[in-house]
């Protein structure tokens, strides 16, 4: 079954998210945190986007420590999920590359999905996320995407980022935008 984890040595996966006052961020790595595209250095010296090369498990990556800066603003407002392909080596590797927090869940994914699953990620972010509000931070929506955001019952927002820039303010302050308008934020707020 794809459900979330938690890294080795911290015992089983996690139980589905199902209770909890603020939304959920599921976050990808790749296009979000990791960026990529042939003009990554132009863009990102044009966007005022920081950053350094490090080598994950031998494949360089450009890490944003832009992104790492507007997630770590957004943490107050989500509980931030990994929802990436990276799966525990998000844990491994983000929290001492970026200062990003450590032992955040992460999810599993199947790794031969099939042709009915329309998006690799849907079953284990629907599984985790059950009847929880939810926003998405990826570079590679598609219509399945889209389909099953607009049919869940709980508040969902899909953020897509140019895999060139990631998440930046733009994407940054309509998250933020969407957290606090939901009603959760608030009686916590009042407490």
């Amino acid at each position: 079954m794809v459900r979330g984890g938690a890294p080795e040595g911290l015992g089983e996966d996690p139980p589905p998210a199902a209770t909890g006052s603020r939304p959920l961020l599921m976050v990808d790595i790749d296009g979000v945190i990791s960026l990529f595209g042939a003009r990554v250095g132009q863009r990102a010296a044009r966007r005022s986007l920081e950053g350094s090369f490090h080598s994950v498990d031998g494949m360089p990556h450009f890490l944003s420590s832009t992104a790492a800066a507007h997630l770590l603003a957004l943490a107050p407002l989500f509980d931030l999920v990994w929802a990436s392909g990276w799966e525990e080596r998000a844990n491994e590797h983000l929290p001492h590359l970026l200062g990003l927090p450590a032992a955040l869940p992460f999810l599993r994914f199947a790794r031969s999905p099939g042709r009915s699953n329309a998006h690799w990620k849907l079953d284990a972010i629907d599984t985790y996320a059950g009847g929880r509000p939810l926003a998405w931070i990826d570079d590679a929506f598609n219509s399945a995407c889209h389909a099953w955001a607009g049919e869940r019952s709980a508040a969902t927002l899909l953020v897509q980022t140019e895999s060139e820039l990631g998440l930046t303010s733009l994407e940054a302050r309509e998250l933020a935008r969407w957290a606090r308008d939901r009603p959760q934020i608030g009686r916590q707020a009042e407490r």
